[in-house]
């Protein structure tokens, strides 16, 4: 490909979906063009790369497609990735997912096909590497810099657990849809007089529970980071039930939530890439084991339960206000970064500051939430103390 001056870069979009990613590729863009690059659209997040073909008569556009400001502008207040997504771990390729003209050299099992995404990379001309993702497709980030590739990476996932910010991509509107989602299914939980069990994303951190739990959405919840005793929490949802006027209550119950004594509940045995099961469950059990429970806590009476998995509906859509205007910022940082020859770097809000720190963190560490600071394990609830100084999101705050 043909290089204008000063460079080329390249962006792309890993792991799941969150609003705010379309308005990120938007700023990248229209920053980096107006600084002279060009910029290439990597589709479907490292699969892209690891799909191309080197050769300048083959038909790679499923795998990137050069940005304009037309093209950015279009997809930029919508929701979800017009570069698309996938998994892909471009170290730990399955044979059969292995391109077919790579086959006859990748044979293994399991295949690190990273010496041809360093190919086509240069293949592309591209100088610098934006990509936004969660730790997954970060901790891969990190793996070509680590090779010697300029990357500057952005923080995406709406369980908001990427370590070195108190803030990714995502979250807010995560958030606001699990409130209002919440708040929509309150006339069902009333009329009926039921106890009303959501499932919420968050595999290993608990913060998109937290959030809507302490902004009153929901009287409890229970989070992976603390294991739950089921009768205890049948008891409170009872009392929460019974106190209140409507004769309802609610928990909102993380996917990546266990038992006492239990692990994690997933789907069935299959994994993605990066070696996760699909989680899923942990509410259905959730709830049958409150309704079994219930009646020794209301005089003999069982109580009927409300069982929703909010799932996907709070990923879809448009991005709120914050995922508008944090994409920006983030996209903006990054072409600072590269304007100065800095790289190897993550664009970070840090205590209500825009900041980046050394790209290794995200596989330096994990964020989760802390329990003895911001969690009542006996009340299953968020700790509603100590908010002098803490950040817009609270809890988000390594320090």
């Amino acid at each position: 490909m043909s290089k204008k001056k000063p460079g080329v870069i390249g962006i792309l979009t890993g792991g799941g979906d969150v609003p705010g990613l379309n308005p990120a590729i938007r700023a990248v863009t229209i920053r980096a063009l107006r600084e002279g690059y060009q910029v290439i659209g990597i589709r479907r997040g490292w699969a892209g790369l690891i799909d191309l073909v080197r050769d300048k008569n083959a038909d790679n556009s499923n795998n990137y497609m050069v940005l304009t400001e037309e093209i950015v502008n279009r997809a930029g207040r919508t929701g979800g990735t017009f570069l698309h997504t996938s998994r892909t771990n471009p170290p730990k390729v399955k044979r059969e997912n292995v391109p077919a003209h790579l086959r006859d050299k990748y044979t293994e099992e399991r295949n690190d096909l990273t010496e041809e995404v360093l190919k086509n990379l240069d293949f592309l001309g591209v100088d610098y590497l934006i990509p936004i993702g969660g730790d997954d497709t970060l901790s891969y980030a990190v793996r070509l810099y680590q090779e010697g590739f300029k990357v500057v990476a952005i923080p995406k996932t709406m369980d908001n657990d990427v370590p070195g910010t108190d803030y990714c991509i995502g979250f807010s509107t995560c958030v606001t849809r699990t409130i209002a989602l919440t708040n929509n299914l309150r006339t069902i939980g009333g009329s009926h007089e039921r106890i009303m069990v959501l499932e919420v994303f968050g595999r290993y951190a608990g913060f998109t529970a937290m959030l809507p739990t302490m902004a009153g959405a929901a009287n409890r919840c229970v989070i992976p980071e603390w294991k739950f005793n089921i009768d205890r929490l049948t008891e409170l949802l009872v009392y929460d039930r019974n106190r209140n006027p409507s004769k309802y209550s609610i928990v909102l119950v993380s996917e990546g939530a266990m038992f006492e004594g239990g692990e994690m509940v997933f789907q069935d045995r299959t994994t993605d890439a990066y070696g996760h099961a699909k989680l899923g469950g942990i509410g259905d059990l959730v709830a049958s084991e409150v309704q079994n429970r219930s009646a020794q806590y209301n005089n003999g009476v069982p109580i009927n339960i409300i069982n929703q998995k909010l799932g996907y509906l709070v990923r879809g859509g448009d991005p709120d206000a914050i995922d508008s205007i944090v994409p920006m910022a983030f996209g903006n940082l990054a072409l600072d970064l590269i304007l100065k020859g800095i790289h190897g770097r993550l664009v970070v809000l840090k205590n209500g500051r825009y900041d980046n720190v050394p790209l290794d963190v995200v596989t330096g560490t994990k964020k989760v939430v802390d329990v003895e600071q911001f969690y009542n394990t006996e009340r299953y609830r968020p700790k509603y103390e100590s908010f002098e100084m803490k950040p817009l999101f609270i809890m988000t705050s390594e320090l």
